[in-house]
């Protein structure tokens, strides 16, 4: 099904600040639209990012590889969110991580640019925006005190509420990847937590 990448780049900002017609059409020239594919690749680790991207219909996330080849998951993309290498996007370096569709996915991709164009005050300068990186920043570090000290019960539920759309639409493997457990011991968590519903 097409999806409108601009239509769900406009509902994305007017739920949490207006835009007049003419912020929006600015915005809008700060955007290409792309199709991924599955599996297709908008840039890999060790790379520098030419692109971040907003997610109109779809899913991407970014990961990185250990040297024993395990895939280790940082961040999914659904619907309205977006992902980037954001220090490699604005200062032309390496990435730390790669970025991929796990699903086919429409896209709106911004360039370095974004960061540095005038006549965006409610969409680049707002306390929404200084907000919105604060609210990344926080969800970062909750992910890392879960990983580094929570139960995988307890990583399962947060990631259920981060990302309540996805544990149907994703491989287990890839929701385990992101958890950092294996698929057996996720299977075992999800059973457990059915079977806890099933009793209340």
């Amino acid at each position: 099904m097409k999806t409108d990448p601009y239509a769900a780049l406009r509902t994305y900002f007017e739920q949490r600040a207006a835009l007049s017609e003419e912020e929006f059409a600015v915005l809008r020239q700060l955007f290409r639209p792309r199709t991924m594919q599955r599996h297709e690749v908008l840039h890999l680790a060790g790379e520098v990012a030419s692109y971040g991207a907003f997610v109109a219909r779809g899913c991407l996330r970014a990961f990185v590889v250990d040297a024993q080849g395990k895939e280790h998951i940082l961040q999914f993309a659904p619907e309205q969110w977006w992902i980037a290498e954001q220090h490699s996007l604005r200062h032309h370096a390496p990435a730390l991580f790669a970025i991929d569709a796990v699903e086919d996915s429409e896209v709106l991709l911004y360039d370095a640019l974004f960061y540095h164009q005038p006549g965006l005050p409610t969409v680049r300068d707002s306390e929404m925006t200084i907000a919105m990186l604060t609210n990344r920043i926080y969800a970062m570090q909750q992910r890392l005190v879960l990983l580094l000290s929570a139960p995988a019960k307890v990583r399962y539920l947060d990631f259920l509420q981060t990302y309540p759309t996805l544990a149907q639409r994703l491989p287990l493997r890839l929701i385990a990847a992101y958890l950092g457990i294996t698929p057996e011991s996720l299977s075992r968590v999800r059973h457990e937590l059915a079977h806890v519903a099933r009793t209340l």
